[in-house]
């Protein structure tokens, strides 16, 4: 029977793999088994965030030392740029083991990579379809059936260049806008949707093309999407709960409302067994394996009927803004900021909030 494996460990650089590196040495990992490594990088998460690719680079330099060279191209290497705040750079590695007994249901885990996305099809119907059955392909490799089994659905994105939008011209073309970095938000956007498709959270046949990126009453409640230079492809990760699969590790979500809407997080805590009516003790700290969530500046610019001025900085994205914002709130629960925060929620959880997922060791 699978059982699931998730490690966190923490990165002095974007290309810090030491950590890894010794813990494969030590024979905590087995770089067989992994089948997607997420990583918190110090860059600014834009479209020349460049942290990501040398992440990438020196995640594959390690694993092709220790792998076929084509079984480490399947590793899903989810790359999102952006440490503001007191966020500590990580990675969180997912592997997938055989054992026997243990606790049943238990954290499954899934992985697809979709074809290139032709460059004019980004933001458009024709992402959100090729997401939509790459998550379908995901559920099918960890096992799961019924899409509300799943808790959360982990996209990496393409974006658009300036090469990139020459290209699809050059073939006569035309892309859904030529604003590299508004490319990523509509990458975003398309991604979250087909994954809200595939989930059942949303019928497709009520998606128009001018909704995405616009309208923000559609969305999902399980899915983060990254968008970045160094892929033309989706890299798709799935973790929800299966009875096919045992160990010690569960899953569960939350949405927040906003950026301090921490009390649905509590709740998700509190069902996994680490209840507290404040910041987690110690104790429970040590059993919370992995914290993710999404962060979003609200379109309206308010929060909680205050004015907010994250979409009015010029000097700063606001997705930067949002994730320093988001992950001070969740470190004020969990009482530690190695948290996977991912900014950039267009269609992912309502306006202003997102999805968090939180992985715990169930002992």
């Amino acid at each position: 029977m699978p059982v699931a494996k998730v490690h966190r460990i923490s990165a002095s650089a974007p290309n810090d793999v030491s950590g890894i590196a010794a813990s494969i040495a030590a024979g905590r990992i087995d770089p067989k088994g992994v089948v997607a490594v997420l990583g918190k990088t110090e860059g600014n998460g834009l479209v020349n965030d460049f942290s990501r690719g040398m992440a990438t680079t020196a995640l594959l330099r390690l694993f092709e030392r220790h792998l076929p060279q084509a079984a480490a191209a399947q590793i899903c290497l989810v790359m999102s740029g952006g440490t503001e705040g007191g966020m500590a750079p990580h990675w969180i590695l997912f592997e997938r083991a055989e054992g026997e007994g243990g606790a049943s249901p238990a954290l499954a885990i899934g992985r697809a990579h979709t074809p290139a996305l032709p460059f004019e099809q980004l933001g458009r119907l024709g992402e959100v379809d090729q997401v939509a059955g790459g998550v379908r392909a995901a559920m099918r490799d960890a096992g799961i059936a019924d899409a509300a089994d799943v808790h959360f659905v982990q996209i990496k994105c393409p974006l658009l260049t300036a090469q990139r939008v020459a290209e699809a011209e050059a073939r006569g073309a035309s892309v859904a806008t030529r604003d590299t970095l508004k490319s990523m938000g509509l990458s975003r956007a398309a991604s979250a949707l087909g994954a809200a498709v595939a989930l059942g959270e949303i019928d497709r046949a009520a998606i128009t093309e001018a909704q995405v990126g616009t309208d923000w009453s559609l969305w999902s409640g399980r899915t983060s999407t990254s968008a970045g230079i160094e892929l033309t492809n989706h890299e798709i990760v799935v973790l929800g709960m299966s009875p096919a699969w045992s160990g010690p590790l569960a899953i569960d979500h939350a949405v927040m409302q906003d950026g301090i809407d921490i009390e649905p997080v509590r709740g998700a805590l509190k069902r996994l067994g680490l209840g507290a009516p404040g910041q987690i003790d110690a104790a429970q700290r040590s059993r919370l394996v992995a914290l993710l969530a999404k962060a979003e500046a609200s379109h309206d610019g308010r929060l909680r009927g205050h004015r907010h001025t994250m979409l009015d900085d010029s000097d700063i994205a606001s997705t930067r803004h949002a994730r320093a914002f988001v992950c001070g709130a969740l470190a004020g629960l969990v009482g530690h900021a190695e948290i996977y925060v991912s900014g950039g929620a267009e269609h992912q959880g309502p306006d202003g909030g997102g999805p968090v997922a939180v992985i715990v060791d169930r002992g």
